[in-house]
């Protein structure tokens, strides 16, 4: 069994999702089992556990929990009690050290690393720069994903 991992934006168009959605399960399809592990994050993470569903998959979900702050918003019920394993990270310190602790576990579990990635450097703590590169550093195999007509969103939705 191949297991994969996946980090990737939070913040994508509608349309965006459905792309992403066909490309993953394309890859994901070229596996024979595939075992995912994720943070569940909105965006990136949920499409990607839709996918691994998709192709009769199973995952594993890692949860940033930051104690100096309040959780992120909580993972659909649906696609969290479909997880095999759920693990809660407490880190020390501020929001980002929990999600960069998160990241680096789903890093750590996989064999491959799947970015939904636009390829823009910039980012924060725990980002998903940050954890491409933590991946190539650790001799993980980095697949990036960002069909054409991809497209983040840049401002809050109201």
């Amino acid at each position: 069994m191949t297991t994969i991992g996946v980090t990737g934006h939070i913040r994508l168009r509608p349309a965006t999702h459905r792309l992403i959605l066909r490309e993953l399960v394309e890859l994901l399809s070229g596996y024979p089992r595939v075992h995912g592990v994720t943070c569940l994050a909105a965006g990136s993470d949920q499409i990607f556990a839709r996918a691994v569903q998709a192709c009769r998959g199973t995952y594993d979900v890692v949860l940033p929990v930051p104690a100096a702050a309040a959780p992120p918003a909580a993972p659909p019920p649906h696609l969290l009690r479909r997880a095999r394993r759920v693990t809660r990270l407490e880190v020390a310190g501020p929001p980002e050290a929990a999600y960069e602790a998160a990241s680096r576990e789903v890093v750590e579990r996989s064999d491959i690393l799947v970015a939904i990635w636009d390829g823009d450097p910039a980012g924060g703590r725990g980002g998903t720069a940050e954890t491409v590169e933590w991946a190539k550093a650790m001799g993980r195999r980095v697949v990036r994903v960002w069909p054409a007509g991809a497209e983040r969103l840049t401002a809050p939705v109201s």
